[in-house]
């Protein structure tokens, strides 16, 4: 009998569940958009309940497909959009308001609040994280204090808070399971990834109860089993990863010094570093990057707000294209970006600045400048903030050779071959770009049995294409200049 595995990839712009063979081939994709609600400026949230329908359709769609081909499901993995903050009523079920996206800015002023009384040096020592909104902490906060409903569940115990990962296992097995990994956890600016526990001081300080948060597991670990009463299968749920340390897992970043940067909805270079934890002194995350066999790999990181997102704007608000994939074609079909840089500031901005109050700016537009540059200057950003990044590493002694991509926007030849220019480096892209889908799988085929070890998983990971540098130093050093003053103007605004 063939064995499959599912991945659920729950990200910030959609809900895919892929069904892979025992090579890790994907032999069917569900995938549905995600409705973005922007209720207040600087507001992002999500609807819990979409997250979970999406989830449950996809779920349904690929098991018909398992049950065409006369095979058995051995085993899922869950990958999530992290930060993201979703509260709920442990007897119903029903999320007390909507999900608070990783975006989201609203506890800009208690985040301030909390640097002036000086719990940034904590927090960071403990956490390896930022006092700043991309956090769940401040989320969690936020809905505690302006939610009136969650004051009367939190009394009478039955209130829970999850991240995506926790609320869908939660649904998944019938609310008989209220579990996280560790390297969601340690998005949450609760967790200490030194003692691997949540952190009662920091805990105390924030006013948050220690008893509506999950058990934290490893990475790979037994979460439970889908329902009976939901799936009608009982399915052993295997492994669970924060999206981009799933990626960092698909793209084989099992070696300390290994590196990858993934463009979704936002852009996320992450390099492992071993069972060392680095505290960079140059504005990068330390993190988490796999938890296995009670053994703790970190990781540090460096995170853009805005790198997909910036083209679904683009479909979206400005109207200028109708799909993604019409990037690439209209950028071939441009000789440069006429001087105009775009710094898509729509949700702040994160590595270097960790500026959660700025805000977007277009600077160098005259007469000559078209939608076309519009859309040029938009992809090249998320290029020039990806150098931002990599200058960060190298302050920190980290000089990667390569640097392997993957995500939507990895697929344009137009974005990777920049990319590559920019960054002067080889950059390297795998057949399937859906790492973060493709990480969980491999970990929940190593829970199975199916992987004996990582060398097996080494084994299933394939190149696609080569991007090499091909610009002149010259050309190359105006655009970073150019990138540069816009960053000035963004930041004196």
């Amino acid at each position: 009998m063939k064995k499959f595995i599912i991945s659920i990839d729950q990200g910030t712009s959609s809900t895919r569940v892929i069904l892979f063979d025992e090579k890790i081939n994907i032999i069917s994709k569900y995938q549905s958009e995600i409705k973005q609600y922007f209720p207040k400026s600087g507001w992002v949230e999500h609807d819990p309940n979409e997250i979970w329908s999406t989830t449950l359709r996809g779920l349904k769609n690929v098991i018909k497909k398992v049950n065409l081909l006369k095979g058995k499901i051995i085993s899922i993995g869950i990958t999530n959009q992290r930060e993201t903050t979703i509260m709920w009523d442990k007897r119903t079920g029903r999320p007390i308001y909507k999900a608070i996206v990783w975006q989201d800015r609203r506890t800009q002023n208690y985040c301030d609040r909390l640097k002036k009384n000086r719990l940034e040096k904590i927090i960071k020592n403990k956490t390896g994280l930022y006092i700043d909104p991309y956090f769940s902490a401040t989320k969690i906060k936020w809905i505690l204090d302006n939610v009136k409903s969650s004051k009367k569940l939190l009394k009478f115990d039955n209130l829970l808070f999850g991240t995506v990962d926790t609320f869908l296992i939660w649904k998944l097995t019938s609310g008989k399971k209220h579990l996280t990994d560790a390297t969601n956890a340690s998005r949450t600016m609760l967790y200490n990834i030194d003692s691997n526990k949540w952190d009662n001081k920091i805990i105390k300080k924030l006013g948050i109860p220690k008893k509506i948060l999950p058990k934290v597991m490893n990475s790979v670990d037994d979460f439970g089993l889908t329902s009976k009463e939901i799936l009608n299968l009982e399915i052993p749920i295997s492994a669970v990863l924060g999206d981009q340390q799933a990626a960092a897992i698909g793209q084989n970043c099992f070696e300390r010094g290994s590196i990858k940067s993934t463009f979704g909805t936002g852009a996320f270079t992450i390099i492992n570093t071993g069972q060392k934890k680095i505290n960079s002194k140059n504005k990068l995350i330390t993190t988490i990057c796999y938890k296995i066999g009670n053994k703790t790999i970190y990781a540090l990181e460096g995170s853009i707000f805005i790198a997909g997102a910036g083209v679904q704007w683009l479909r979206d608000k400005i109207k200028v294209i109708n799909n993604a994939q019409e990037t690439e074609k209209i950028l071939n079909s441009t000789l440069s970006n006429k001087g105009v840089f775009i710094v898509p500031a729509f949700s702040g901005m994160g590595a270097p600045h960790w500026k959660s109050d700025a805000r977007g700016l277009i600077t160098g537009l005259t007469g000559d400048s078209d939608w076309q540059t519009l859309v040029r200057a938009t992809i090249e950003s998320v290029a020039y903030q990806t150098f931002d990044l990599l200058n960060l590493f190298k302050k920190d002694g980290i000089k990667p050779k390569s640097l392997k991509i993957d995500g939507g926007m990895s697929v344009n030849n137009w974005f990777s071959q920049f990319l590559s220019d920019l960054l002067d480096l080889e950059v390297i892209r795998p057949k399937i770009v859906e790492t973060t889908a493709v990480g969980v799988a491999f970990f929940a085929g190593y829970k199975s049995g199916l992987f004996k070890s990582f060398n097996d998983i080494k084994k299933l990971w394939k190149k696609d294409k080569e991007f090499r540098p091909k610009i002149k130093k010259y050309n190359r050093n105006k655009l970073i200049k150019g990138w540069n003053i816009a960053i000035k103007k963004m930041l004196i605004d």
